[in-house]
């Protein structure tokens, strides 16, 4: 009787059947989740993978539990009482079509703005809307359509399976089958023909077939797994050829036992099992150990503003502790979930949630980390400190980034697979020869080649030098987004530098005043206007001014590139360009200069003169070889002459671009082939660093977070700029090198495995061997850069 599998989950329905649209289920739940798939239109995910899915377990009653308050409370990382968001640990993932139909939860339920798959880590991260859904019913949403969620309400990660753990398990049972088969292969190695071997050999044959099941079925079972997989995608991954070995070798030796022809290679198979997940092992623990992510992450260089005793002074992010009294500027992002104290708020969470529309809060409102202010100062006390890998997913979310060329991630990717195609061929080729000539060792020809030729040395010699160089520059103060940052700046030809806050100082530029007298009341006004706004100029002039008390505004507006607005009781007050206060009159276009004007009356400027940053003229002196210069700046130009004495004389200035401007001239030279780096201060060109193909951000203790941005250079490093560039150039031709010394490993390593003369236990040895010395390598080099920077 031919069995039939259910059309949804593919287990076997000879117990009970349910026929549905000409399909076969074997219970109600499958039928009821391709109900919904079909109602709507969601049914290719059955043309993803067959029977990709599972069935639903009975779960009336079960997450009642998530109705109550406070458990949401501790399982949303985001909920303004509209919107919530949740990530959620889904250990069912397990292929592409587990990928589309989580993604694709807003078609199940239009409540879902969005999902996000993290496929590695097996978690969804779901945005929906609660004030018409809840998470009790997205919980229940995936447990119907077969994707139950682990919760844990003490610690989600607590329920998620330790790879390390599984990975020693599945070593732990390797190892205490080789050993246990080399024991019994003794008496076939010595061939002795004493009694005892011809009594028990075919008992301690079957002992060694026995031992090998666990190996092959268990300790073995990623490999085929990943081989499977990757051959249903159409891809040659690097585990085809593992596993094509040990299902030869395991065959073989099946047969042999099986008609009594030898004793097989079981001690081969388990112990090529045994090295290879050793090599894996080690490989994860010098990983785990380099740790370039965590040490990235730890590193990030936000900073904010602490109101101590009423002194404010700049903190960095990971310094907030529970309780501090932080100061929120316009365009500030929170960097920890807290109590909104005094100023108005009003918040633009389109960082966390994909939507724009800011929302407005009161004194007493909880505020999330990840919103930005929009309108002014704001003051606020910390509920907790910050979590640096909830900021980088801010700063990484795919929502903000372009699509930017990854070359040699796909150069890695390419080489894999062609290695992959020429090891097969090689190795069908050498044991065809081994057959005719010498039939006993065409076996271990076919497997050493399968295991000895491996492109596991490729594919990790980007990640590692990446990374680590990653690590390197985080400790030098410059913060990159990702490791292919470092690769897209070793391709860049254009350098284009703003002026104001990016080849100037802030904190050591001075201004001198023109005009009538500021009232106190106006006194006051501007110095609190000029707090709320974090634009270079607006963070000079505030320093320089005395101190006033602290009022909140009426009204704050800030327009990027002309200047900002404020009003206090009855009074209104503009800070900016000539053009944005109304005053025709500006004589002083040879200088850097802010008007103001009260109740529309025009009352002075202030003129400054600007101080350029350490090392200006070395750094563009060595750049100048190798990149096209420009300066693009919002201000006048006034400051032509003393930039023409101070820099090389192919460098090119342009001034009285606003930020649009900046943002077409970038395009247009991209259109021509040219590929840009723009330094700004974030703020300003913000455009302009998200269009090009670099974008770093000049950070002098500035809460200015911005996803546009592809790096943050802490200001001090400024003159650093060209050494970087430079090291991002030697880190790919590390990775070069690395190929090159891999390439003659696999010709030698073919050269022994072809001629039989490397067997296929020692070429499992050898392989992670090969690995590790590939990081070695890389480590080492990049660390030698390090030294170097530093």
């Amino acid at each position: 009787m031919e069995h039939q599998n259910c059309f949804h989950c593919g287990d076997n329905c000879d117990s009970e059947q349910i026929k549905y649209d000409d399909k076969l289920f074997c219970c109600n739940g499958c039928k009821t989740v391709y109900e919904i798939f079909s109602e709507n239109d969601l049914t290719c995910y059955y043309d993803l993978q067959a029977s990709p899915g599972s069935a639903p377990k009975e779960i009336q009653g079960k997450y009642d539990f998530l109705g109550q308050e406070n458990i949401i409370e501790k399982l949303t990382e985001f909920n303004d009482g509209r919107i919530q968001i949740a990530t959620l640990y889904i250990p069912h993932i397990h292929c592409s079509s587990c990928i589309w139909i989580l993604e694709n939860l807003n078609k199940l339920n239009k409540n879902i703005t969005s999902s996000q798959v993290n496929f590695g880590k097996k978690t969804v991260r779901v945005t929906y809307n609660s004030e018409k859904s809840s998470l009790q019913e997205v919980v229940l949403l995936l447990s119907t359509i077969g994707y139950e969620p682990y919760i844990s309400l003490d610690d989600f990660k607590t329920g998620k399976e330790d790879i390390n753990r599984s990975l020693i398990y599945k070593l732990g049972v390797a190892g205490f089958a080789f050993g246990n088969v080399m024991f019994l292969s003794f008496p076939e190695y010595f061939k002795g023909g004493e009694f005892w071997l011809e009594q028990y050999k075919h008992l301690f044959r079957w002992l060694m077939f026995a031992f090998s099941l666990p190996v092959v079925f268990y300790a073995g079972r990623d490999y085929f797994t990943s081989a499977y997989k990757g051959l249903r995608a159409g891809i040659l991954n690097i585990d085809v050829p593992i596993a094509l070995g040990l299902v030869v070798l395991f065959v073989r030796s099946t047969v042999e036992i099986v008609l009594n022809l030898g004793a097989g290679f079981f001690d081969s198979l388990t112990g090529l099992v045994f090295f290879l997940l050793l090599g894996r092992f080690f490989q994860q623990r010098t990983y785990s150990f380099l740790s370039f992510e965590r040490d990235y992450k730890s590193y990030f260089p936000i900073a904010i503003t602490k109101i101590s005793n009423g002194i404010e002074a700049p903190i960095q992010v990971y310094d907030i502790e529970k309780g501090d009294r932080l100061l929120i500027r316009n365009e500030e992002l929170i960097p920890v979930d807290g109590i909104l104290i005094n100023g108005r708020a009003k918040i633009d969470y389109s960082f966390v949630t994909g939507e724009s529309d800011p929302i407005n809060k009161t004194s007493g409102d909880k505020l999330f980390a990840g919103g930005k202010q929009t309108t002014g100062v704001i003051e606020m006390e910390a509920l907790k400190s910050v979590e640096q890998s909830y900021l980088t997913q801010l700063w990484s979310n795919d929502v903000f980034s372009k699509n930017k060329e990854d070359g040699f991630t796909t150069l890695t990717n390419t080489i894999s697979k062609r290695f992959t195609i020429a090891v097969l061929i090689i190795a069908f080729v050498s044991t065809s020869y081994w057959l005719f000539t010498d039939s006993s060792k065409a076996m271990n020809v076919f497997t050493a080649v399968l295991i000895i030729v491996c492109p596991c040395a490729i594919a990790l010699s980007a990640p590692f030098t990446l990374g680590n160089l990653l690590r390197i520059f985080g400790k030098l103060k410059f913060y990159l987004k990702n490791a292919s940052v470092i690769e897209q700046l070793a391709a860049i030809d254009t350098i284009i530098f703003d002026k104001t806050g990016t080849i100037t100082s802030n904190k050591q530029s001075s201004a001198t005043y023109d005009g009538a007298v500021l009232s106190t009341s106006e006194g006051i006004q501007l110095k609190n206007t000029l707090r709320g706004s974090n634009h270079p100029l607006s963070r000079t002039l505030y320093d320089i001014l005395d101190e006033n008390n602290i009022i909140t505004l009426n009204h704050f507006e800030e327009h990027l590139g002309k200047g900002i607005e404020s009003e206090h009781q009855n009074d209104t007050m503009k800070i900016g360009s000539a053009s944005f206060v109304g005053y025709d009159q500006d004589t002083s276009i040879l200088n850097t200069t802010v008007h103001i004007t009260s109740n529309d009356q025009y009352k002075g400027k202030y003129t400054f003169f600007n101080s350029y940053r350490k090392g200006l003229s070395k750094l563009f002196n060595n750049l100048k070889t190798d990149y096209d210069l420009v300066i693009l700046s919002g201000d006048n130009a006034g400051e032509m002459e003393n930039l023409e004495k101070l820099l090389p004389s192919k460098t090119k200035l342009i001034f009285n671009q606003k930020p649009n401007d900046k943002l077409e001239y970038i395009k247009y030279h991209q259109s021509e082939g040219a590929k840009i780096l723009m330094i700004g201060d974030g703020l300003n060109d913000a455009g302009a660093l998200a269009q090009s193909n670099v974008g770093i951000a000049i950070s002098e203790n500035v809460n200015v977070f911005s996803p546009a941005c592809d790096a943050i250079l802490d200001a001090t490093k400024f003159n650093q700029l060209y050494k970087y560039i430079k090291a991002s150039k030697q880190a790919i031709k590390i990775i070069k090198w690395s190929f090159v010394l891999s390439f003659f490993y696999n010709i030698i390593g073919l050269y022994f495995a072809v001629t039989g003369q490397l067997e296929p236990v020692i070429a499992a040895i050898l392989m992670p061997l090969s690995s590790i010395s590939i990081v070695a390598f890389t480590t080492l080099a990049t660390n030698l850069i390090g030294r170097k920077l530093e």
